[in-house]
Parts: C-alpha cells; sequence; structure tokens
C-alpha cells in the first residue's frame, strides 16, 4: 500500500491520534470521506459549464426558440 509497511502506517497513526485526540478522529475521517466522494463525483460527472464560444448562427437559433 504507497510502499508503506505495517511499522510506519501504525506510526503515522500514533502521531495522528496524538496531534487531534480521539474524539477528533471520527470527524476527521468523515470530512476525509466526503472529501474524497466529491472529487471522484467532479471527475466522473461531465461538465455542468458549456465554455464553448458561441456562434453567430447558435445565436440566431436561440433567439428564434424565444
Amino acid at each position: 500500500m504507497f510502499g508503506l509497511g505495517s511499522t510506519e502506517l501504525i506510526i503515522i497513526l500514533v502521531l495522528v491520534l496524538v496531534i487531534f485526540g480521539a474524539g477528533k478522529l471520527p470527524e476527521i475521517g468523515g470530512a476525509l470521506g466526503k472529501g474524497i466522494r466529491s472529487f471522484k463525483k467532479g471527475i466522473l460527472d461531465s461538465d455542468a459549464i458549456d465554455v464553448t464560444p458561441k456562434t453567430e448562427e447558435k445565436d440566431e437559433e436561440e433567439k428564434e426558440k424565444k
């Protein structure tokens, strides 16, 4: 897993526990999960904003539809 052994993972977990405390760990885990989920959703979803330049033909078609 990312070239980390079990000893390195244990040291990292102990440091995180000492820095943030046991009470904050669930909040940090939840925020990390939401961030990862949002990142995946942003990558997989198609772009919501169309940034292609409008041509005169498209402008005329939009005016006709209105």
